[in-house]
């Protein structure tokens, strides 16, 4: 029973309530007086659903480019630490026969449960918007091309990233969609004309919306525009209050409302990790007080974000409610994988994936399937004292 809390509810706050938690999984959710078996005392802290995020590249010192086992694995459990219960793990660009090993190596930790998907943002975007991706890496979509990289994921690839104007864009966008994985609109110097097609063929997300893309204008709304006012299109907003102003966060969320918008971290391997170089894919990116630029140009390599200071940063920072923020971390983006009847809100029923946030709204304490996750630097959470001190943990400077 974890119990004393405030339990966000999918359409309220339940003040002093409580959780019966039982074979990994949520069996009832109350408020007033609790079942008196072990008790778990959060005395006043919020309770809220494990974090999902549908974009992140590493955190922990560890890329999920790497390839490497020990690496995946520390920077899935860094963003555990943070609240993330549920997250895909991202490529940046890399020439095909190099993504191919690297899907391979992380179809092993979505076979064990440990990832829920892979996300490839490229190889198929656009050169003038290409960001943090090395530009030599960079081609345009094709049938054969797009099949192999299916392929090679055996149906763990969720979500491809790519720039609908590019030759074969909108073909490719309609084979993604066929395939059953969500087409992503994303570094893309489109304008509107080329991305309407793009979302009437099966794109259904904006990759990092504002980020990377053809800005909006007031006589070429571009794909800011057009992306933000479909009612078919999810965007992803990177909430670190550097990717994007507070102002414009909440114009977005506002805009798309609380059944399209989905926060993300784009976070790259310095993510609870110290400032210093490291490898973005292919690029050198400098960290430096928790803000990731390239070393050759100083543009924005992903970010150091966690989910649990994107949440503080869409409550504090731009003023959106509690629900409504919950939505954006944990609800909206677990119904776009299509685990919503999984994971993504505290009802009976679902995977028993919480955080427990001190007042500060700091992770205090996460549950992942029913299983504390350990944390030699958050407290101890115990079934007989309630909860003493906050946490602070790494965050970025994205904690607004």
């Amino acid at each position: 029973m974890i119990v004393g809390g405030r339990v966000v509810a999918p359409d309220r706050v339940l003040d002093d309530g409580w959780l019966a938690i039982a074979g990994g999984k949520i069996v009832q959710v109350g408020t007033g007086t609790p079942p008196d078996i072990n008790r778990v005392d959060v005395d006043g802290c919020l309770v809220v659903p494990g974090f999902v995020d549908t974009h992140c590249h590493g955190g922990g010192g560890g890329s999920f480019s790497s390839g490497n086992p020990e690496e995946l694995f520390r920077a899935v459990r860094a963003h555990r630490r943070h609240g993330t219960t549920t997250m895909l793990g991202s490529l940046v660009s890399d020439p095909i026969p190099v993504l191919r090993d690297q899907i391979a190596a992380l179809r092993e930790l979505v076979q064990e449960g440990e990832l829920a998907g892979i996300h490839l943002e490229g190889p198929f975007i656009s050169k003038a918007r290409c960001g943090a991706h090395d530009p030599a890496t960079l081609i345009e979509p094709d049938t054969a091309t797009v099949n192999a990289l299916l392929g090679a994921g055996r149906g763990d690839i969720r979500m491809v990233t790519l720039a609908p104007e590019l030759h074969g864009g909108i073909k490719a966008v309609r084979q993604l969609a066929e395939s059953g994985v969500i087409a992503a609109i994303g570094h893309t110097d489109g304008v509107e004309d080329q991305i309407v097609p793009a979302i009437d063929a099966g794109a259904s997300v904006a990759t990092h919306l504002f980020n990377a893309m053809r800005p909006l204008h007031h006589r070429e709304p571009g794909p800011i525009g057009a992306l933000l006012d479909d009612e078919r299109i999810t965007v992803e907003l990177i909430c670190d209050l550097v990717h994007v102003h507070p102002t414009v966060l909440r114009l977005a969320a506002h805009h798309a409302g609380k059944g399209r918008t989905v926060l993300i971290t784009d976070a790259m391997s310095a993510t609870d990790a110290a400032d210093g170089s490291y490898i973005l894919g292919r690029l050198e990116v400098d960290v430096r007080d928790g803000v990731a630029t390239l070393a050759g140009n100083g543009s924005l390599a992903g970010s150091t974000l966690t989910m649990d200071a994107a949440f503080r940063n869409l409550v504090r920072g731009a003023g959106i409610d509690l629900l409504d923020a919950v939505r954006a971390t944990s609800g909206r983006p677990a119904e776009l994988l299509g685990i919503a009847d999984r994971t993504g809100s505290l009802r009976a029923g679902l995977a028993a994936d919480v955080v427990v946030l001190d007042r500060d709204l700091r992770p205090a304490k996460v549950l992942r399937q029913g299983e504390w996750v350990k944390d030699d630097a958050a407290a101890t959470l115990s079934a007989t004292a309630p909860l003493s001190g906050a946490v602070e943990g790494g965050v970025s400077v994205s904690d607004g």
